[in-house]
């Protein structure tokens, strides 16, 4: 199950122009692995994974989330369109 806060609901619509059926896509249509977001400002408990993926319409995103096992639910933290570096370094270590 997906959970999107209002908050990061708010900051996609107006900051990043992504929907939530737009991540949802990425989800269905990614086929890299999972990376952890390692960075000390970005470390939260479980931790943050993201990918980079195409939407159905291709359009590129990179997706941050949480998973929590206990409760199975994917917490969306953020969704943009990556620069080049981002989809670069997810070519190098997710395949």
């Amino acid at each position: 199950m997906f959970f999107v806060s209002p908050e990061v609901r708010q900051k996609l619509k107006v900051k990043h122009g992504v929907t939530e059926v737009q991540i949802m896509q990425c989800f269905a249509n990614r086929e890299g692995r999972y990376l952890i977001d390692d960075r000390e400002e970005h470390k939260t408990n479980p931790v943050t994974r993201w990918f980079i993926a195409q939407t159905d319409y291709g359009i590129i995103l990179k997706v941050c989330f949480v998973y929590d096992p206990a409760t199975k639910i994917i917490d969306i933290k953020t969704a943009f369109r990556p620069s080049q570096q981002a989809i670069d370094l997810y070519n190098k270590k997710a395949f």
